[in-house]
């Protein structure tokens, strides 16, 4: 439920855990409807779908891949880059 990596976290979570990197998220808004999943792939499992409209709060964007969370509970995962505005 916490947005970290070894090599990246969100900058909220400087006091609580270790990490290469710091960012701050950028609020991104889904334009199409995508699964939000558990690791960068289309075939990895689908934590929620993510629907039009909603806020992202993006953290890392790579290879096709935004990471970073969503939704009230603040689940974090992957959606394909393309999911959301630029």
């Amino acid at each position: 439920m916490h947005a970290y990596r070894k090599d990246l976290a969100d900058i909220a979570l400087i006091d609580c855990v270790i990490a290469s990197h710091y960012a701050e998220p950028t609020e991104r808004t889904v334009v199409h409807s995508a699964p939000l999943r558990e690791t960068p792939s289309g075939d990895a499992a689908a934590i929620r779908e993510l629907r039009p409209g909603e806020c992202f709060a993006l953290l890392d964007d790579s290879v096709g891949w935004a990471w970073g969370y969503a939704g009230p509970d603040r689940r974090v995962g992957y959606i394909p880059s393309d999911a959301l505005e630029s």
